[in-house]
């Protein structure tokens, strides 16, 4: 397997669905740590989904983030296989940065 270390980081700039992480095809990755901080000063709250084809599923529906605070959403590892997607939210914009950090595994090529 051959592993890479991989962050992503968004900005919140709307309250649109954005994109976080888009998991490789022929690749599962670990998800280490998710950081959400508040830079606005008023706190906001952020929703995580992973879709997976045209399921959605939430991580967290409505997570709070206080005022000029960080919190880490995973407790645990979480496993994201091939083209399933990572999507974040803020309830307002301008307030909330996100920074993941993730492990990608892809199996090894075998030349003969």
């Amino acid at each position: 397997m051959a592993n890479n270390y991989k962050n992503s980081k968004v900005d919140l700039t709307s309250t649109s669905i954005t994109t976080l992480y888009t998991c490789p095809a022929s690749t599962t990755a670990i998800m280490k740590s998710i950081l959400v901080s508040d830079d606005s000063g008023s706190g906001d709250t952020i929703t995580l989904t992973i879709t997976s084809g045209s399921d959605v599923f939430s991580i967290y529906k409505v997570k709070a983030v206080g005022a000029n605070g960080t919190v880490e959403l995973l407790t645990a590892p979480l496993v994201v296989q091939a083209s399933e997607i990572l999507k974040v939210t803020a309830a307002t914009a301008n307030r909330l940065h996100v920074v993941l950090s993730a492990l990608q595994s892809k199996p090894r090529e075998v030349t003969t």
